[in-house]
């Protein structure tokens, strides 16, 4: 399997939340197995079967969290000296050359994008245009109302 991109932020969150649901849930649902059991005929049981249906999602989280740790490639971007190109967990400012609005966003790993929080995924359209450019470039961005042009105005180790 490919190692799998992340920043520092984006594997600390994913070991948060192994941890909540190794230390928290998985112990919650337990016990909740075992007071729906107490109650007893299971069949007919529907506490039982929406316990068992929620640890079943909680043991494939897991699985799911430890595989991306285990292949995750972490990537420190403020130990890379700063170059004014873009790479992997860099945060670009970009400028619409049509409008003039100015965009920020961080390039970050598929777990870890949120455009509410400007993160976009690397594998996005506009990462994907972006990373190997320079500051000062201009890049064509294809979007489904079009192509936009932006101009790279600066790149940051952040």
């Amino acid at each position: 399997m490919d190692k799998i991109p992340m920043t520092i932020s984006g594997a600390a969150a994913l070991r948060s939340e192994l941890d909540k649901l190794k230390s928290e849930e998985r112990p919650r649902i337990v016990k909740a197995i075992a007071e729906a059991r107490a109650q007893g005929d299971l069949r007919e049981n529907a506490e039982y079967q929406y316990a068992k249906e929620e640890q079943g999602f909680i043991e494939g989280r897991i699985r799911e969290i430890e595989g991306k740790l285990s292949h995750a490639q972490v990537i420190d971007v403020t130990a890379i000296p700063a170059s004014g190109k873009v790479i992997f967990g860099v945060t670009v400012e970009l400028i619409n050359l049509d409008t003039d609005e100015e965009l920020t966003y961080q390039i970050v790993g598929d777990d870890e994008a949120d455009i509410k929080v400007s993160k976009i995924s690397i594998y996005s359209p506009i990462a994907r245009a972006l990373v190997g450019k320079e500051e000062g470039d201009v890049v064509v961005v294809s979007t489904p109302n079009g192509e936009v042009e932006y101009e790279i105005g600066a790149v940051k180790h952040i």
